[in-house]
């Protein structure tokens, strides 16, 4: 496998690429930077940890100023 673009909400948020038999996801995109170079099994794996990034931020409360 080579690089493959990693979309979500119709937009590209990284990439991944082959490393150590697994995939490193490589962010191009502030809000999925948490996950940058972790390993994943599979582009389906790296959309699930994104989804469940972007859900837990959405229910985290807001500190205000």
């Amino acid at each position: 496998m080579q690089k493959q673009v990693i979309e979500f909400g119709g937009e590209p948020v990284g990439i991944v690429i082959p490393d150590e038999d697994r995939l490193k996801f490589i962010a191009v995109k502030f809000h999925v930077i948490d996950l940058d170079e972790q390993r994943f099994n599979s582009p389906d794996e790296v959309k699930t940890a994104i989804r469940e990034l972007v859900r837990a931020r959405a229910k985290a409360p807001t500190a205000l100023a």
